[in-house]
């Protein structure tokens, strides 16, 4: 079956607006999983840093999002789909760069939680703001949605795993590479969905994807540069400013957006493109390390 026959299928699959949800539910559901009550103390040890990185987060890349937006001249599925990305919370790839980068994993993993927990107040707020003037936004909606397909999953990972440790101690080593396939098959069924749009004008959401990554990265270093914290900590803010929970902006963008189909696009292409980034940024921080006579350690 060719490529042509796949495209409408997969197109079908993806309308209902819940199997996104669930996906991403799947991959929380792992994030909560792999959490520990030991990965919060450096919010108490160290509230500083992880308010610095925060505030960070939810600054940098909306306002970027919203101003690459309007510079590029997008359209309002575009537009929103963008500012949707710049509006979510970090990733948990991002812990992963950090810890290949050599910086502050700890502070990385805060920062991660955090914001997290901040997303389903500050994610619908700030997209409201942003993008609200371009297209009708369901603040309320999301800030359910986030609770269910994110809050919620999390939560019922941290509790399976407190009060089913073997069992879910043996669901940890299978997670990874099952939050991978959910993701790649998000990102699968939104690019398929809208093949036919990129082919006639999709070099513009790439390019403008990928400089709202980079400027995420860089801005994040220089943020961190400026306050004149330690290595480790710049690169830990640098890579947890720059890469996003871009399947949760896929899914909000897909249930609440749906009259603007290419609202997801941003997300999808984000997910791949940030992780190929933040690994080059990390081998770029290893590498300049070694020639600083840096010791291979984190945090």
């Amino acid at each position: 079956m060719n490529s042509v026959c796949i495209t409408p299928v997969l197109a079908a699959i993806v309308a209902p607006k819940t199997l996104i949800s669930v996906l991403l539910g799947v991959v929380m559901f792992g994030m909560g999983l792999a959490t520990k009550l030991e990965d919060f103390k450096v919010v108490f040890s160290r509230p500083k840093d992880i308010a610095i990185g925060c505030a960070a987060q939810f600054t940098i890349m909306p306002v970027t999002a919203w101003a690459l937006a309007r510079l590029f001249g997008l359209n309002e599925a575009l537009t929103v789909g963008v500012v949707l990305v710049g509006c979510c919370p970090g990733g948990t790839a991002s812990n992963v760069m950090t810890y290949l980068a050599r910086g502050d994993l700890a502070l990385s993993v805060g920062m991660t939680g955090v914001s997290t927990i901040l997303a389903p107040f500050l994610t619908p707020a700030l997209t409201l703001l942003l993008a609200g003037k371009t297209v009708e936004v369901d603040a309320y909606g999301m800030f359910i949605d986030i609770l269910w397909v994110v809050i919620l999953p999390i939560c019922l990972g941290f509790a399976a795993k407190r009060f089913c440790p073997k069992a879910t101690e043996r669901a940890v080593r299978f997670m990874p590479t099952v939050s991978s396939i959910a993701i790649a098959t998000i990102i699968a069924l939104i690019i398929a969905a809208n093949a036919h749009r990129l082919a006639t004008g999709g070099f513009t959401v790439f390019f403008v994807v990928i400089l709202h990554n980079l400027c995420g990265l860089a801005l994040g270093y220089l943020i961190a540069f400026a306050l004149r914290l330690a290595e480790p900590k710049r690169r830990a803010l640098c890579i947890e400013v720059g890469m996003q929970n871009s399947g949760l902006a896929a899914s909000l963008a897909a249930a609440h957006f749906a009259a603007y189909p290419m609202a997801a696009v941003p997300g999808a292409i984000f997910s791949v493109w940030h992780n190929i980034s933040g690994a080059l940024v990390a081998r770029c921080f290893v590498r300049i390390g070694k020639k600083n006579g840096e010791k291979g350690e984190n945090g």
